[in-house]
C-alpha cells in the first residue's frame, strides 16, 4: 500500500524533495530575483570525493621546496605536461591537454574552503552546502542555484536537475526536485521486474486520482519524462564521433549524463563524483595509485566532451574536492589531510588554457599552518562564476548566503 511519503528504495530512480511529499510532485517556488533562464546552456559538477592532491595533479615544477618536500612522490619538470612554464600536468591527465591547448580547459589552483577542517565528512558537507563551517544548512548550493532561475513552471523538466548513482547528493538536495538515476537504460519509477511495474502503476494511478491539480499535474509529467527517455532507446545507445568510454563506473555515469542531455529531456544540472583520493599510502608519483586514478579521471571526461560534440559549447564542467593533501609526504609515501587545492572548469564558453589564481608558493612561511598549501581562492568564487555562466543565476547571495560571492570577485574564467 502506497502513500505521498512512500519512497522506493529498491528501484532505479531515488527522487528527494520535501518531507510530506515525494519531490517530483513538488512544484518548486522561484525566486523573485532570480536570473532568466540560461539559453540551453548546462551545468555539469564532478566531485572528487576523498581529498585528491592538488600539488601532484597540477604541479607546481618550479618550486624548490616542493620537492624538497616530497622527494619520493615529487614528479621531475622533465615528466609533467607543461601548461605555462610553471605548471605542469600529472603525465596520467593527457587526455586533457588538448581541451587544454585548444581554450576549453582552465585549471584554479590554491582553491579551496575557508573552513580549516580536516575532516572528509565535514569537508564534503560544506562544500556540498556551500556554506562553509555551518552545519544547519539543510539544503545544497546547486539546488539553490536552480531555484533562483526565473523560469515558467510549465517549462520544467522532472530531468531538470540529474544526479549518477542511488542517491540524489546533499549538492542537489533542497525544495527543487532532484532525480538520482542508477542506470539510464533501467530508469523507472517503481524499479524492474513485476514488482517495480506494479509499484510504478500503484503511483501513477494515486498521483492521477489526486484531487490536488498541482500535484496530479507534476506526477503525470514525471511519468511522461519516463516514457519520453524509454523512447530514446538508452540501452542501445552509441557515443558520437567514435568515442569508446573508458570501463568504469564513472566513465559510465559521465557516458549515461552525456545519453540524458542529448535525449533533450530539459537537464540543466547533472552531478556524478568518483572516490577513492584518499591517499595516505603509496601515493605514486608519474605511476602508482593516484595516478590510476587521474588516468580514470582524465579520460573519463575527455570521452564525455567528444561525445558530446557540438553540444559540448553549451556546457560547462566544474570538478571539485574537499580539500587538498599536505605539501610534505609523510612516511608510508602518501600524504595527509591538507588544504590548497585545484579545481578544473571545462566548457565552450571558458576561457581556457590558462591556470587561474593566485598562487601563494611553498616556501616554508608560505604554508598554511606549516603543512599545507594555503587558500587564495575561495571555491565558492569558482562555483559561483561556473553557475552565473551556466545558468545564468545572477542574485548568488541566495546561492551562497554569507559567501560575499559576487561578479567583481569572479576570475574571469568565463
Amino acid at each position: 500500500m502506497f502513500s505521498r511519503r512512500a519512497f522506493v528504495r529498491n528501484g532505479a530512480l531515488a527522487l528527494v524533495g520535501t518531507a510530506t511529499v515525494p519531490s517530483f510532485l513538488v512544484r518548486s517556488v522561484m525566486a523573485e530575483q532570480a536570473a532568466a533562464q540560461a539559453n540551453g546552456k548546462k551545468l555539469v559538477v564532478l566531485f572528487q570525493r576523498g581529498a585528491a592532491d592538488g600539488l601532484n595533479i597540477v604541479v607546481p615544477y618550479k618550486e624548490k621546496n616542493y620537492y624538497a618536500m616530497r622527494p619520493s612522490i615529487a614528479l621531475q619538470p622533465n615528466e609533467v605536461l607543461d601548461l605555462d612554464g610553471q605548471f605542469g600536468l600529472h603525465p596520467a591527465m593527457a587526455p586533457l591537454l588538448p581541451l587544454f591547448k585548444q581554450g576549453h580547459l582552465a585549471a584554479i589552483h590554491a582553491v579551496g574552503s575557508p573552513d580549516t577542517t580536516r575532516s572528509h565528512f565535514d569537508a564534503q558537507d560544506y562544500m556540498e552546502s556551500g556554506t562553509p563551517g555551518i552545519k544547519s544548512t539543510q539544503d545544497g548550493w546547486l539546488n539553490r542555484a536552480l531555484q533562483a532561475e526565473r523560469i515558467d513552471p510549465k517549462a520544467m523538466s522532472a530531468f531538470r536537475a540529474v544526479a549518477l548513482g542511488t542517491q540524489v547528493p546533499r549538492t542537489l538536495q533542497g525544495r527543487l526536485p532532484a532525480v538520482a538515476v542508477s542506470n539510464v537504460a533501467n530508469f523507472s519509477v517503481g524499479g524492474q521486474g513485476a514488482q517495480g511495474v506494479a509499484a510504478s502503476a500503484a503511483f501513477q494511478a494515486m498521483y492521477a486520482g489526486t484531487h490536488d491539480r498541482i500535484l496530479s499535474g507534476e506526477g503525470q509529467e514525471t511519468f511522461e519524462a519516463v516514457r519520453m527517455l524509454k523512447a530514446t532507446d538508452p540501452a542501445h545507445y552509441q557515443p558520437a564521433n567514435g568515442v569508446v568510454y573508458p570501463n568504469s563506473p564513472f566513465a559510465n555515469n559521465l557516458k549515461q549524463i552525456a545519453q540524458l542531455m542529448k535525449a533533450n529531456l530539459g537537464v540543466e544540472a547533472a552531478f556524478a563524483d568518483i572516490g577513492d583520493w584518499d591517499t595516505h599510502q603509496a601515493q605514486g608519483g608519474v605511476n602508482g595509485r593516484l595516478s590510476n586514478r587521474l588516468k580514470e579521471f582524465s579520460e573519463a571526461i575527455a570521452a564525455f566532451w567528444n561525445d558530446m560534440g557540438q553540444d559540448a559549447e553549451q556546457i560547462t564542467l566544474v570538478t571539485m574536492s574537499e580539500f587538498g593533501r599536505t605539501a610534505r609526504q609523510n612516511g608510508t609515501g602518501g600524504t595527509d589531510h591538507g588544504h590548497g587545492n585545484v579545481m578544473f572548469v571545462l566548457g565552450g564558453g571558458i576561457k581556457g588554457g590558462k591556470v587561474y589564481g593566485r598562487w601563494p608558493g611553498l616556501d616554508e612561511e608560505q604554508l598554511n599552518e606549516g603543512r599545507d598549501l594555503a587558500i587564495t581562492t575561495d571555491f565558492r568564487q569558482v562555483l559561483g562564476e561556473a553557475t552565473y555562466h551556466a545558468l545564468g543565476t545572477r542574485d548568488l547571495s541566495t546561492v551562497f548566503p554569507g559567501g560575499s560571492v559576487t561578479p567583481a570577485q569572479f576570475l574571469r574564467f568565463a
